[in-house]
């Protein structure tokens, strides 16, 4: 996977030589610097992004989960509210939102500021954002996921490892956001989100 990852990062690389002021090719190469647990990498691609194009910045939502894993909450939780401006129907964003304020603030300040998300088309995601808003139980979300199939079970499995991590159970995070990882794979930025999540917090 890494070899990949390597490869792609050089076509990136070649491709900015030479296009210099592609915004977009900024933030692709950002996304995989990301994925090889580049952080701050990747959130410098990010911001060249922006500098080039100022319109993209509601729709960064890479780069506020890189500031996540770099630690840097507030500008998180900032990213993920523009965010919300222009997809308002996407859980994943006021969830991410509620996980830097949760790291911040504590759990029950981001809970009582989760913003409302209606429409989502997918209904594991629907009852993770239950699960956040204290409406329902993990037992729930994962026989939820189980019904979705292979990318459900990914989703029920990473977000509550997410819960639990901003619970500060770290034994039930790394848990399930193990078994997304590694029951649960598939070609996807979310996917490999999980994977770097495990490698940043030492999870062999």
């Amino acid at each position: 996977m890494v070899n990949l990852l390597q490869r792609e990062l050089l076509k990136w690389n070649n491709f900015i030589r030479l296009n210099p002021k592609q915004s977009q090719a900024y933030v692709r190469r950002g996304m995989v610097k990301f994925k090889l647990a580049r952080v701050e990498a990747s959130i410098r691609d990010f911001d060249r992004a922006e500098q080039l194009d100022p319109s993209i910045t509601p729709y960064l939502w890479q780069r506020g989960l890189s500031y996540y894993y770099a630690q840097r909450f507030a500008e998180g939780a900032q990213q993920f509210e523009l965010d919300l401006s222009v997809n308002s129907q996407d859980v994943e964003e006021t969830v991410w939102r509620y996980l830097c304020l949760a790291r911040l603030q504590g759990v029950e300040k981001a809970r009582h500021s989760l913003l409302p998300v209606k429409n989502d088309r997918r209904l594991v995601m629907r009852w993770v954002y239950d699960l956040y808003a204290d409406n329902c139980t993990p037992e729930q979300v994962l026989d939820v996921g189980n019904q979705e199939g292979q990318i459900g079970n990914f989703y029920s499995h990473f977000y509550l490892g997410l819960y639990y991590e901003a619970e500060g159970d770290s034994e039930s995070s790394r848990h399930y956001i193990s078994q997304a990882v590694s029951k649960y794979s598939w070609d996807d930025y979310m996917w490999y989100l999980a994977v770097v999540h495990k490698k940043l917090r030492g999870w062999s």
